[in-house]
């Protein structure tokens, strides 16, 4: 058990310390007591943590309750007896001191850094040892405690009746017997206060109430301080009482011991040979490579956008994921390790190839996933994590903070995967979880996972670096730590990954597939001619007359896209395919279309090239398309213009062919809207004069004989009276928020034909006011000249929330 002691060395701890987070250069002359001096750094102590297995921790947590201890006081606490037991102290032992939290000093005691003994409030559920605790304690005091408990003080000195009391204090049979003949009341305190501190080991919240206590509130508590059972606190405030770690394990019994599991956790294996694993790992990393193209080909041509809160949206994954043929979580997968690895980059509002990915594009299978690889290894994020402890949906590339958990579930997940037997696998990948709780206790899980590190695992899976439940060469690659661990790992992924494939096999069915990773060219040619259908181990692409045209579109011929696909063409072209290439070229470009902003045509063949030939009119950018017809470039009112101050007469046409009458609309004031009479119970309001108008007897006559024998329903709003037309009567049924007088007035203004002010709420929100006139109803819209913009437009009657006169 103590062979690892002999082996920790002044230069050894040299050593570790420089590979710190917080090294420094060591002073000198170099002696142990400055280099463990060293060790008091919290920051330093912190990073460490994460990386300790359970048995680690678990050995670290029970020195830390004990203080500075022999090995064998340590092996008595965690009840190790067994070789299986020792091998495991040993082991923890060897890797504390491997990250120089725990060395022997010169009595043969364990120590252990400050700061990790600070990393639990009350480690085994314990308070702190009986010396400190009583470090403050007067001499007389524990002269006094020596005394209740029946012991001849050995001398005057606060040392000697210390020591006494500590010789008495160390022994659980002494304590035992001590409390044996205490009253009801302290025994039941005691018993309850070491039970309680050992069930609830990591809990704060029940050790501040516990210190809250007043200690004359506690029946029984006088009889134990009077014995140095239980210290008051003089610093708490409160009065409260702390049980010295000496008590409690006596209260505790000899049977009891700390949590030791040295081992890890069983679980289900099976038989695989090497050749299973290899083939499982390069299909899995074969896949994810020609996936990786994918994804980063439509990221190229067609770069996300982000969120105004950061990050590329589920839209923008779904659409990626659609294009590449692949799961949410590999384009995931892809995008944040491509992003780390310098293959993408932000550009304003979105995430862009760099000149990086064209190098990378150009490569081997094997090396693009060898890249991937390295970044996923070390990356500070988890990047398959869709969604937060609330169920959110998450962006990806959203920025989050570095997450040290997420590097060391991965590590935690190699190391797991390392430790199975030979030639071993698990049943499920979702049993290599527990194994990798136990290497790395200290890593939160994802709120996403439904089963222990299913996340983490599940992201192994796809990059081959496990297959079959166990390491593969990819992962035994990515675990190395040693100077040639890169070129491990491009070695492996090289053995298992074919190389890119250059060519394609074209069906009469104008199809064409391509095995394992297309290479950057091929998938750019087939990707201009044809349509992707199917991804990964082997991708298929479809032929038609409109990919085809799509071809041709960018400038190329019949003849040089047959030539392009021959060249990659295992065997000859079939005719089909040269059938719909030349198909499609006869018909290319039958019917042109040209830019024009206006067309000028006449009937003079002369006078329209004069206009061509003009050095005036060059600005205009005139073309002919036939003797009689021209287009420009320039809008139709600014064309117009410079003819006529070139001194010809042109005339403009409406869209329909007719000519178009320009005439100057003068603006006028629209006349005053007579204001309806008052309903019942409404106040008559002051309104200008209106001259009444003159109507032929004969019409009103007419018009009252024309009018219909029954009223009109009431008004929508429950006065009971009437709509007097039935104009009204059609705006105030889509008109709901007028009032019945603005109705009126609406109605009247459409029938006479004056001019309003409205008050109308647009579709933004915006609330405007605006005049109009030359009313015409449509309902549910209303056609009229808005004077705010001079121009006819459309409202919606519904929109309107008030009327005026105009």
């Amino acid at each position: 058990m103590a062979t690892w002691l002999s082996d920790l060395e002044v230069d050894r701890l040299e050593r570790v310390l420089a590979a710190r987070p917080d090294a420094v250069s060591p002073p000198e002359p170099r002696s142990f007591g400055e280099l463990a001096d060293r060790l008091q750094r919290p920051a330093s102590v912190a990073l460490v943590l994460p990386g300790l297995a359970l048995p680690d921790l678990q050995v670290a947590e029970a020195l830390a309750a004990l203080g500075p201890v022999p090995c064998a006081a340590l092996a008595d606490l965690l009840d190790v007896t067994g070789t299986e037991s020792t091998r495991g102290l040993d082991a923890a032992l060897e890797a504390l001191a491997d990250r120089a939290l725990v060395w022997p000093d010169g009595e043969g005691l364990l120590r252990m850094a400050a700061p990790l003994r600070q990393a639990w409030d009350s480690p085994l559920g314990l308070d702190a040892p009986l010396t400190r605790l009583l470090a403050d304690t007067t001499s007389e005091e524990l002269r006094r405690m020596l005394v209740a408990l029946g012991i001849p003080s050995p001398g005057t000195t606060k040392k000697h009746r210390l020591t006494a009391l500590l010789e008495h204090h160390s022994d659980p049979e002494r304590v035992a017997a001590v409390i044996a003949s205490a009253p009801s009341s302290t025994r039941n305190l005691l018993e309850r206060r070491a039970s309680h501190q050992g069930e609830q080991a990591q809990s704060q919240a029940h050790l501040i109430m516990f210190r809250t206590t007043s200690a004359d509130s506690e029946p029984g508590a006088r009889w134990a301080l009077e014995r140095g059972l239980l210290v008051q606190d003089r610093y708490s405030g409160h009065g409260s009482t702390r049980m010295p770690a000496e008590v409690a394990l006596a209260l505790r019994g000899a049977g009891w011991h700390a949590p030791f599991e040295p081992v890890p956790p069983l679980v289900r294996t099976a038989s695989v040979t090497s050749a299973e694993v290899d083939r499982e790992a390069a299909a899995a990393a074969t896949a994810f490579a020609a996936h990786a193209a994918s994804v980063l080909a439509t990221c190229s041509a067609a770069p996300p956008v982000l969120l105004k809160s950061g990050g590329v949206g589920a839209r923008e994954l779904s659409r990626i994921s659609k294009a590449a043929q692949c799961d949410d979580i590999v384009v995931r997968l892809v995008l944040e390790t491509a992003y780390d690895a310098g293959l993408l980059a932000r550009d304003g509002d979105r995430v862009a190839a760099t000149d990086g990915y064209d190098t990378w594009a150009e490569r081997e299978p094997a090396e693009q996933l060898t890249a991937l690889l390295h970044t996923w290894r070390t990356l500070p994020l988890t990047p398959a994590q869709a969604r937060d402890e609330d169920g959110k949906l998450l962006p990806a590339l959203a920025g989050t903070p570095p997450c040290g958990g997420c590097l060391q579930a991965r590590e935690g997940l190699l190391a797991a995967a390392a430790e199975l037997p030979a030639h071993r696998g698990v049943h499920s990948p979702a049993e290599l979880g527990p194994l990798v709780a136990w290497h790395r206790p200290l890593t939160e899980q994802l709120p996403q996972d439904t089963t222990p590190f299913a996340t983490a695992i599940r992201e192994a899976e796809l990059l081959g670096v496990v297959a079959r439940g166990c390491l593969s060469p990819i992962g035994a690659a990515l675990r190395a730590d040693d100077a040639e661990a890169a070129e491990t790992l491009a070695a492996a992924c090289e053995r298992l990954l074919p190389v890119a494939t250059r060519a394609a096999r074209f069906g009469a069915d104008l199809t064409a597939v391509a095995t394992g990773t297309p290479s950057a060219r091929l998938a750019a040619l087939l990707d201009t001619v044809a349509d992707k259908e199917v991804g990964g181990t082997a991708s298929v692409w479809r032929f038609s007359p409109t990919t085809v045209r799509r071809a041709l579109d960018t400038g190329r011929t019949a003849d040089a896209i047959a030539a392009d696909l021959s060249a990659v063409a295992v065997g000859a072209l079939p005719q089909p395919l040269l059938y719909l290439i030349n198909d499609s070229a006869r018909t290319h470009g039958r019917v042109r279309i040209a830019p024009a902003a206006c067309v000028i045509h006449g009937e003079e063949a002369a006078l329209l090239a004069e206009l061509v030939t003009h050095r005036k009119l060059a600005d205009l950018g005139l073309r002919v398309l036939a003797p009689t017809v021209l287009v420009s470039r320039t809008p139709l009112d600014k064309t117009l213009a410079v003819l006529r101050a070139a001194g010809y007469a042109p005339v403009a046409e409406r869209a329909d062919g007719t000519v178009r009458v320009e005439k100057t609309r003068r603006r006028r004031a629209a006349a005053p809207v007579p204001v309806p009479p008052p309903l019942p119970g409404q106040r008559q309001r002051s309104v200008p004069t209106v001259t009444p108008m003159t109507v032929d007897l004969s019409t009103l006559a007419a018009r009252l004989r024309a009018a219909p024998p029954t009223l009109p329903a009431p008004d929508p709003f429950g006065t009971g009276v009437p709509y007097g037309t039935d104009t009204e009567e059609i705006v105030a049924a889509y008109a709901k928020n007028l009032a019945y007088s603005d109705v009126r007035q609406l109605a009247h203004a459409v029938d006479v034909g004056t001019a309003v002010t409205v008050e109308y709420v647009a579709a933004s929100g915006n609330r405007t006011v605006r005049i109009l006139s030359d009313l015409v109803l449509d309902p549910p819209y209303l056609y009229a000249w808005c004077h705010l913009r001079d121009d006819e437009r459309v409202f919606t009657l519904s929109r309107i929330h008030g009327i005026m006169p105009g």
